[in-house]
């Protein structure tokens, strides 16, 4: 079983939302870690030299290769990535490697199957 590691930039007020639509996507479990900045295309504006944008949270999840794009999707409507900008954005990378993932191989193995 091959992975990808979808890495998911995203306000932190939209977070619950995008973790219930990657849950029902298929995914077997998820890191997040609050209180991230990012800049996009505008810079973040500033009053008396304090940031006021929104905080970010990045969502770190393993994906199997074959259903890591509907996951993508499927957080990116969840997300509202496309209608509203800076609202997030979510990228795969190739996994060579994983220890720790035994349990969520049984989970997912008969899901894959069937998109095989």
């Amino acid at each position: 079983m091959h992975f990808k590691l979808i890495i998911i930039m995203a306000e932190d007020k939209r977070t619950q939302d995008i973790l219930e639509a990657a849950r029902k996507a298929g995914t077997t479990g998820c890191t997040v870690l609050n209180q991230a900045r990012g800049e996009g295309v505008s810079p973040a504006k500033t009053f008396l030299g304090l940031s006021i944008d929104s905080q970010v949270d990045v969502i770190m999840l393993l994906a199997e290769e074959h259903m890591s794009r509907e996951i993508m999707e499927k957080v990116a409507t969840a997300g509202q990535f496309e209608e509203t900008p800076g609202s997030g954005i979510a990228i795969q990378i190739d996994v060579e490697d994983a220890i720790g993932v035994r349990h969520q191989i049984a989970a997912l193995a008969e899901a894959v199957e069937d998109k095989l």
